[in-house]
Formats: C-alpha cells, structure tokens, sequence
C-alpha cells in the first residue's frame, strides 16, 4: 500500500518533489497538487504526465479524506499556516525549510503537533541526509578527531533572483548551515554576530540594495565558534564547504566527486552551479526515509518541528545582528518533553 500525498505549492522545489516522489520515492503515490498561480499545478502534472487533482485553495486539499500526507512547498510566508491546518485534520506533513517565518509561528505548529498526541511532521533540511555530511557526524560521534574545537564552512550559490534581500541569505541560505551543524554537533547556540565584508560590485538583487556577501559568527553553548561564509553572487558555482577542527585532527566535508580533464596545458574538474544537483541525492534518501517511517507505522525519524523551531529563533537572532551590527544572544524556550 502507497500512502497517498498532497503538495501545496508547485514552484520551483515543489515541481522538482512531484517528480521525484512520482517516480522515484516508493511508498507514495501524488493524488492532489495545489497552487496560487493559475495552471501551474497542471503544467507541471502535464510535464511529468501525472493525473491527479488540480485543487485552487490548499485548504479543499487537506479536506480531501484522499489525502494522507500533506507536502508543503509554497511560499515560506505560508509553512506555517498550512501545516496548522494539515495538522488539525490529522494528516502527516513535510515541510520545507524553514517551518516558518517567525519563531512564534513555529510554536503554533508545535502547539498543534502536540494536540495530536504523536511526531506528525518533518522538516525538510535536506543536508542530514547527504553522504557527505552524514561521515562528518560518524567521524565527530565516534570522537576520532577529539571535542570539536571550531567549524568553517562555505554558502555559496552562482546567483539568486532579483527580488532576494539581506535577510533572505539568513533564512533562505544560511538556514542550513544552522540546522545541520546543530545536528552535528549535538549542542545549541549561544550567540551570534553578522558581518559585512567589502560589496561585490556585482549585485543587483533587491535593485542593488542585497548586501553579499556575509560572514556569520555564531558560538554555542559548548563554547565551540562557528564562521560561516555566505555569498550568493559567486561567479564560479554553488559550493559548499564544511570543516571540524578538534583536539586531534581536522573532518572536511569531501568535495563532489567530478571528472578531471587534461587539456590545453591545464588540469581542471567541474564545479556545480545547481544546488538541486548537488543535494539530489540527498533529497531522494531523506523523502524515502519519510515514507518507509510513515508506512511502518513509526513516526519521521527526520529533522522535527522543534529543529524547525531552532532554526527559526537563530535566524532572527542573525537577522537582528545584520541590523545591529552587534552581537546577539539566542535563547530558546524549553523544550517539551514531547521532542525528547
């Protein structure tokens, strides 16, 4: 038996998740497709040829006793609202990052996840699941390169769309960076502090107004320091970077495999410009765990709404520090037991 998924929001993620669990997640099966924009939803049914029902409002999706699970691709500003519904009809939700906009909307989905009595949704932070990464937190776990000492790591994207703002490379970009080196490291934040370097000459997002690229200095509770390079007008490719220096030694995050060429008196490799590409992997392991879980009869194994809500109250904590060039604490409310 496949359980059977709505996905409310056909963009650009939401187009690549209809493919990938329409023909290459098992477990699954697409019945219900939602979006704001006007035959978007049956473009993207027609180019895959997919059937399913074309609802206008996600609200008549969730009503839908069809639907089981609800996947939640719109608009950022919308996570929260539709899981709260998703969640009182009882129905299982995905969700992509971030859970919401606002920590206190965050708390809402908790709050409603609670009222259900069992974990219901996972969060799409999709970096848990790559190879990659996964190595880093056997390596720190088993203590191989002793207590990490200190992290560096690298955002950076070949270009955004022009209505991108300051604040987007926070909750957009540097998002995460701040749940997956949470989940490695196994301990919360302290502070943190955002710094402007020179302006590349080349923005134009946000009428020239975006200011890129960032640094990000967080500390956590451990008294580890994390920095943390965040450019999305990078002109050679979208590369990400990760390395853990502890006591005894150094873990860094391996670098995509790629076809070296020798040719015209040099020796080059490629380096990817599509981040999709570059998690795709990823994307399919963390989507299969999802529905092997929910058909298991468990609950998600994967990043929770309290993860969701980590990531949120860090986020304003930066976005803060972008506007008063100050350090700023992060503080978190207790965590409910329910997420223990």
């Amino acid at each position: 038996m496949a359980l059977k998924a709505g996905i409310v929001g056909i963009g650009m993620i939401g187009s690549d998740h209809l493919r990938r669990l329409a023909n290459t997640i098992s477990g699954v099966e697409v019945v219900a497709v939602c979006d704001i924009v006007e035959g978007r939803a049956q473009a993207a049914l027609k180019k895959f040829s997919l059937e399913a029902k074309d609802y206008k409002n996600y609200h008549d999706l969730i009503k839908d006793p069809a639907v089981e699970v609800v996947i939640i691709t719109a608009s950022n500003e919308a996570h929260a609202d539709v899981a709260v519904a998703a969640l009182a009809a009882n129905k299982y939700v995905f969700c992509e990052k971030p859970l919401a906009m606002t920590a206190k909307d965050c708390q809402r989905v908790i709050e409603a996840e609670r009222k259900t009595g069992k974990r219901m949704v996972q969060v799409g932070f999709m970096r848990r699941y790559d190879a990659g990464y996964m190595q880093l937190k056997k390596i720190i776990d088993s203590n191989e390169i002793g207590q990490p000492l200190m992290i560096h790591g690298r955002h950076y994207n070949a270009g955004t769309v022009e209505e991108y703002k300051t604040p987007q490379a926070i909750y957009e970009t540097l998002i995460h960076e701040i749940d997956v080196l949470h989940w490695l490291l196994d301990d919360d934040y302290k502070t943190t502090k955002v710094y402007f370097p020179r302006q590349s000459s080349l923005v134009t997002s946000d009428k020239g107004k975006l200011k890129d690229p960032q640094v990000v200095v967080m500390e956590t509770a451990k008294g580890i320091n994390i920095v943390v390079e965040v450019f999305v007008n990078c002109q050679y490719g979208y590369d990400i970077h990760c390395d853990v220096t502890g006591e005894l030694g150094m873990a860094e995050l391996p670098t995509i495999a790629s076809v070296a060429v020798r040719k015209n008196a040099s020796y080059s490799t490629g380096i990817l410009t599509d981040w999709k590409q570059r998690f795709i992997a990823a994307y399919d392991t963390e989507f299969q765990d999802f529905f092997d879980h929910l058909n298991e009869g468990l609950a998600p194994a994967g990043p929770n709404s309290w993860d969701g809500y980590i990531a949120a109250v860090t986020a304003d904590a930066c976005v803060k520090s972008q506007q008063t060039n100050a350090t700023e604490s992060i503080t978190l409310s207790e965590k409910p037991a329910f997420y223990n």
